[in-house]
C-alpha cells in the first residue's frame, strides 16, 4: 500500500518526518516504495526546520498563516488554526499534485496531535477538502492523544482535544487513535523520549505497508495482504498493535526440524507476538467492541505454518468475536516473528467520551474565569473614569 503523508503542527511534522525515513529504509533494505509523498504543515517556522527527512523545499515543508502568526505559530489557538488552513488551503493542494508518483497513491493519512494548536484545527479542514478533491481515495486521520500531565495541568489542552475528534470524525474515513501516555519511558531524556515514541508509533505501518508492494516471489506470503484488505478494515475508530519474538539466526544443521517441542515453540512464540500486539495497542479499548480487524504474520517463511497462522486466528477471533477478520503472511523478517493487528470500527472508545465530558466541563470553567476578569476589568475601568487622560 502506497501513502501520501501529511504531516500537521509540530507533533505530526515529527511523525511524517518518521513515516519518510521508513520509506528510505523500505528502498534501501527491500527495494520498494511505500510512501509516494511525505509533506510536513506548520504555522511555526522554527518547527519546520526541526525536522531532518523530509525534503527542505517549500513545497514539502509548508509554512502556511505566515501572515497572521509571523511564522511563530497559532498558540495552542485552534480555531485559529482552523481559520488559516481554509485561507491557504491551496498551498497544501498544490503540494499534494506536484507529487511525482502521486498517480500511484492508494490513500491519504493526515497526521496530527490533538492537543496542539495548528494540527487539531487544521487537520479536519484539510481532510474534507482532499475527499472533496480525491473522492477516489480514502483518507485516513492518525491522532496522537496527550500525555495525562497535560491534561491535567493545561485545561486547553482538553478542549483542543475534544473539538479535534469531533471534527475529524465525520470527514476522515478512519480516524487511528494513538495515546502518547502507552508509549512513554519515565526514565529517558525528553528529547530521546518524543523521538522513540515517534518511532514506535510508525513502527506497525512498516510491513503492512510494505508486504502489498512486493515484487520478489520468495517475499510474496501464500495469503497477501494489500491495500484491498486494509482499505475495507479501516473504518470509523481504530487501534493498532504490534508485537515480536526473537528468533534464533542460525539453525543448527543436526537440528532435528520436525520435533514436537520446536513445533510447540513455534506456535507459542507466534502466540506471545500476538499477545503482545494486544497487550500493546495504541489505545487501551475493549476488542470486543471492534467489527472489523486484521492481522499480519511477519517471519522467515520455514518459520510460518498453518497451525500457527490457524492459532493467531482462533486467539483474535476469541478477543473479538463479533469482527470481520482478514489475515495475511509476509515471509520476509530474518530472526524475528512479528504481528501487527488491527482492530477498526470500534463501537465504544472510553478515551474519547471522556474527552467530550470533560471538555463540557473545561468549557464551561473558561467561559466562568472570562466572565469574571471581565467584571475585574469593568472595575478598574470605573476607578479610572474620573481621571482624565493624556491621549
Amino acid at each position: 500500500m502506497k501513502l501520501v503523508v501529511i504531516g500537521f503542527g509540530q507533533c505530526g511534522g515529527r511523525i511524517a518526518d518518521e513515516f519518510a525515513r521508513l520509506n528510505g529504509r523500505a528502498r534501501s533494505c527491500r527495494g520498494i516504495e511505500i510512501i509516494t509523498g511525505a509533506f510536513a504543515v506548520n504555522t511555526d517556522a522554527a518547527d519546520l526546520s526541526g525536522l531532518s527527512t523530509i525534503r527542505s523545499d517549500y513545497q514539502h515543508r509548508i509554512l502556511i498563516g505566515g501572515r497572521k502568526t509571523g511564522g511563530h505559530g497559532v498558540g495552542k489557538i485552534n480555531e485559529l488554526g482552523a481559520e488559516i488552513a481554509k485561507e491557504d488551503s491551496d498551498k497544501v493542494i498544490d503540494a499534494i499534485r506536484s507529487t511525482r508518483r502521486f498517480a500511484e497513491t492508494d490513500a491519504f493519512l493526515l497526521v496530527a496531535g490533538a492537543a496542539g494548536g495548528t494540527g487539531s484545527g487544521s487537520i479536519p479542514i484539510i481532510t474534507q477538502l482532499i475527499k472533496e478533491r480525491h473522492a477516489d481515495k480514502p483518507v485516513y486521520n492518525l491522532i496522537i492523544l496527550p500525555f495525562e500531565h497535560e491534561e491535567q495541568t493545561e485545561e486547553r489542552t482538553v478542549y483542543n482535544s475534544a473539538t479535534c475528534l469531533k471534527s475529524v470524525n465525520p470527514v476522515a474515513d478512519a480516524v487511528i487513535l494513538i495515546d502518547n501516555q502507552r508509549y512513554i519511558r519515565k526514565n529517558a531524556s525528553l528529547r530521546n523520549n518524543m523521538a522513540k515514541i515517534n518511532a514506535l508509533i510508525a513502527e506497525p505501518f512498516y510491513n503492512l505497508l510494505c508486504a502489498g508492494e512486493e515484487k520478489k516471489r520468495k517475499h510474496i506470503g501464500a495469503r497477501t495482504l494489500d491495500a484491498g484488505d486494509i482499505m475495507q478494515t479501516l473504518i470509523g475508530w481504530t487501534v493498532l498493535g504490534y508485537g515480536k519474538s526473537a528468533l534464533p539466526l542460525i539453525r543448527l544443521p543436526f537440528e532435528r526440524k520436525n520435533h514436537f517441542r520446536k513445533k510447540s515453540a513455534e506456535t507459542s512464540q507466534g502466540i506471545q507476538a500476538m499477545d503482545e500486539a494486544i497487550s500493546e495497542l495504541s489505545l487501551t479499548c475493549n476488542p470486543q467492541d471492534a467489527n472489523r480487524a486484521l492481522y499480519l504474520l511477519a517471519a522467515p517463511a520455514s518459520e510460518m505454518n498453518m497451525e500457527l497462522v490457524k492459532e493467531l486466528g482462533d486467539y483474535l477471533r476469541d478477543i473479538a468475536p463479533k469482527a470481520i477478520i482478514r489475515n495475511g503472511d509476509y515471509p520476509r523478517e530474518r530472526g524475528v516473528l512479528d504481528v501487527t493487528v488491527i482492530l477498526s470500527e470500534l463501537d465504544s472508545v472510553q478515551k474519547v467520551t471522556n474527552l467530550y465530558f470533560e471538555s463540557t466541563t473545561v468549557l464551561g470553567e473558561i467561559q466562568k474565569k472570562q466572565e469574571e476578569l471581565a467584571c475585574k476589568l469593568k472595575l478598574i475601568e470605573d476607578a479610572a473614569k474620573d481621571i482624565p487622560s493624556l491621549l
